[in-house]
C-alpha cells in the first residue's frame, strides 16, 4: 500500500468524465480509486517496478 501521495491532473471530455463517474459509483468505487488500479495494472503489464523505495526517475538519474 502506498505511503504517499502525489496529485495527478488529467484533462478529460466532460462526457467520458461523467460516464466515468456513473460507472464508477455504480461499482461503490471512487474515481480515484479506478485511477489508481489502471495505472497499476498498466505499470505490471509493463514490468515497471513502482514498489522500490526511489522514484524510478531518481534512479534513472543516479547511472
Amino acid at each position: 500500500m502506498e505511503t504517499k501521495t502525489a496529485r495527478f491532473t488529467v484533462l478529460l471530455d466532460p462526457r467520458k468524465k461523467k460516464a466515468f463517474e456513473q460507472l464508477c459509483a455504480s461499482q461503490d468505487l471512487t474515481p480515484s480509486q479506478v485511477t489508481r488500479q489502471l495505472i497499476r495494472k498498466y505499470l505490471e503489464e509493463h514490468d515497471i517496478d513502482f514498489l522500490s523505495e526511489e522514484p524510478p526517475e531518481e534512479k534513472a538519474h543516479k547511472r
